[in-house]
């Protein structure tokens, strides 16, 4: 094989398996632990005291507890409805991750079942389960998979509705937790809705990391300067517009940027010293679309 030929042909293996990487062998990986987290949470923290998860889980769960059924086979059949709207919509790639996850999750339910509770007290249950539930979901969700098809049905009514997905998702567990009070007393729903509340914060700040955006808007007289120093130390850009104080009637510099959750103690540092008379807000960024990031282009767009 001529040295050309040669060096494509590694090159093509390289990419091949860092696209397997990526992909499926990394996710895959993730998947498994998060279902693994996500079973020991249920069946060592919650399922023996009855506190029940949302959505398909937490439905699964009630129905196991009236009737005597695997709650890992019950998890699955109930999702496959969910699971056929999810292929339709977001295709055969998340299908596959969202099949292995329950499997997984399904088989280490019933590893899990015979072992004896982690605690008798219910505050730790709640505080610990919550916790260790919302690591593995958010480990699923963060790497393509899904436990629950709850959140695929809640993105085909919040496209027709004016409530978010997550307005959706809550009113659907509101209902199943007012079942439970109903079936297991009311103080099984209060645990059960104080376990989602943590549950639901853990997988935000897992599935989105310390990635998390956050916008940075600083109104300043050293816009160069500053704008210089967020570039050099941070690698970002920041968009400039013109303003002018209304008390001050003088002209402002205004900042715009967008930087992650850790990097907010780096940008303060920044202001205090390029500016201790700036002002400057943060704000969450739900979505970033496009590169935020540049490393080669001027430092400052003005606008």
């Amino acid at each position: 094989m001529p040295a050309q030929q040669k060096r494509q042909h590694i090159n093509h293996q390289q990419i091949t398996f860092a696209y397997l990487l990526k992909q499926w062998i990394g996710p895959v990986f993730f998947i498994t632990v998060g279902a693994v987290i996500a079973a020991f949470a249920l069946e060592e923290f919650l399922v023996p005291f009855t506190i029940l998860d949302g959505g398909v889980v937490g439905i699964s769960m009630i129905i196991s507890q009236l009737s005597g059924m695997p709650l890992g086979v019950l998890t699955i059949v109930l999702n496959i409805p969910f699971m056929i709207l999810g292929f339709k919509r977001l295709g055969m790639r998340f299908l596959v991750k969202a099949i292995y996850a329950m499997v997984i999750f399904s088989v280490f339910l019933g590893v899990f079942e015979d072992m004896k509770a982690v605690t008798e007290q219910e505050i730790l249950v709640v505080v610990f389960g919550g916790v260790l539930l919302g690591v593995g979901v958010g480990l699923i969700l963060r790497y393509g998979g899904c436990l629950d098809g709850t959140e695929i049905v809640a993105m085909f009514l919040s496209k027709n509705t004016e409530f978010s997905v997550g307005q959706i998702v809550l009113f659907f567990n509101i209902i199943i937790y007012g079942v439970a009070g109903f079936l297991f007393g009311p103080d099984r729903a209060l645990y059960s809705l104080l376990t989602y509340f943590i549950t639901s914060k853990i997988i935000d700040i897992v599935e989105n990391g310390m990635e998390q955006g956050k916008s940075v808007m600083i109104i300043t007289d050293h816009g160069k300067d500053i704008a210089d120093a967020i570039y050099s130390q941070l690698g970002r850009t920041c968009t400039q517009m013109e303003g002018k104080g209304m008390v001050s009637n003088g002209k402002k510099t205004v900042l715009y940027c967008v930087i992650t959750r850790v990097e907010v103690p780096a940008i303060k540092k920044i202001i205090n010293d390029a500016d201790v008379s700036a002002f400057m807000t943060i704000s969450d960024v739900s979505e970033i679309v496009g590169n935020h990031i540049k490393k080669k282009k001027s430092p400052v767009h003005k606008k």
